[in-house]
């Protein structure tokens, strides 16, 4: 498998740090990847790449070491058809979206979670059809080649459509089931605390910790998907309810976002947002910033109180690096602590700011 990027990166990350994401993506998804290729270009071509990268690729293709190219950008249908010509059809050539999609199809275990992937992935194919006839295009056009493929085209376009209409309103039933619990919620007064985070930042890990929650945690990207709630009672023995939402990433699909909406709506209702940071991370900050990006831009959330949690600090082995990369946060967040979830440090201290932030909403 060959990781591929054309430097043209519209997220935060830098096209070296996306790309290394994108190696940890296809770890996650099961792949082992074999190389990667990296190509600044102004503007990407209908190729996406150049023909001299191409021309290596194929090169390296004809070697049997590989057999899926994944591209860091969004392939467009055209670009997707056009790369896969030149491998003869050996090759299979897919898009970051299309991998997150995989990812997140084996990681849904709720039916919310199931419609949230069928929905996004029916979208994410429905331009994608027509490629799947191009061997029409040679018949020409005029009187006489209105057949049976262009009739196959549009009858798939009105499934997909179709399934689109359906799992919408499967999903809208989710959501207005969603907003009754929201109801109950305020008619109980508990407080919501959201965990946010960039994936793999050990929020499923931390709710584990805190409360009586058994969400599946692994050290991959998108280790589980499906939202969790559960009550948590502080050391004063007031109680507040716990939400564990899907983790953000950089570039993430348009069509992902639309359909984790319901989820999404968690993090809006909620009283308090904990943002939790994989401190360890060699892109912690930018990782940072991602999430920040999606929470205050795409979501409207800059007036939310938050609360930033800086995870796996035991995995910081130098204590200098550490002191260094405090400092770098410390001036920005009023509310910050550092704790490790897996090894129970900080946990007391993040209890306490939990405590704090509820007298402040009651205050107000």
């Amino acid at each position: 498998m060959i990781c591929a990027d054309t430097g043209l990166n519209n997220g935060i990350l830098s096209p070296k740090e996306s790309i290394e994401e994108l190696r940890e993506l296809a770890r996650s998804a099961g792949a082992v990847v074999v190389g990667s290729l990296i190509q600044k270009v102004k503007k990407p071509s209908r190729n996406y790449l150049g023909l001299g990268k191409i021309e290596l690729l194929v090169s390296l293709a004809n070697s049997g070491k590989f057999d899926t190219i994944i591209s860091d950008d969004e392939l467009t249908p055209t670009q997707q058809k056009n790369l896969e010509s030149f491998f003869g059809g050996k090759i299979k050539v897919i898009d970051r979206t299309a991998l997150i999609l995989d990812i997140f199809s084996s990681r849904a275990h709720t039916r919310e979670g199931k419609l949230q992937v069928e929905l996004a992935q029916a979208e994410y194919l429905l331009p994608r059809l027509a490629g799947q006839w191009s061997h029409l295009e040679r018949l020409g056009g005029g009187i006489g080649t209105r057949g049976p493929g262009e009739t196959q085209i549009e009858t798939d376009r009105r499934l997909v459509r179709a399934k689109i209409s359906r799992v919408k309103k499967s999903l809208n039933s989710v959501m207005t089931h969603r907003k009754m619990h929201r109801s109950r919620r305020l008619e109980f007064g508990l407080p919501v605390f959201s965990l946010v985070g960039y994936t793999n930042a050990g929020k499923s890990t931390l709710i584990n910790l805190l409360t009586t929650a058994k969400v599946k945690s692994q050290d991959l990207l998108f280790s589980t998907l499906d939202p969790t709630t559960r009550k948590l009672r502080l050391p004063s023995g007031a109680n507040i309810l716990l939400t564990d939402t899907v983790g953000f990433i950089q570039k993430l699909p348009p069509t992902v976002v639309a359909a984790f909406r319901a989820t999404l709506e968690e993090i809006v209702e909620s009283s308090v947002i904990v943002h939790v940071v994989d401190i360890s991370h060699p892109f912690a900050g930018t990782q940072h910033d991602v999430v920040n990006k999606i929470l205050n831009s795409d979501l409207g959330l800059n007036q939310k109180p938050v609360i930033t949690v800086l995870n796996k600090v035991d995995k910081i082995s130098d204590s200098t690096d550490q002191d260094s990369f405090l400092k770098s946060f410390d001036h920005q967040f009023a509310n910050l602590v550092v704790v490790s979830a897996l090894k129970e440090i900080g946990i007391e201290d993040l209890l306490n700011l939990f405590e704090k932030m509820l007298d402040e909403k009651k205050s107000v």
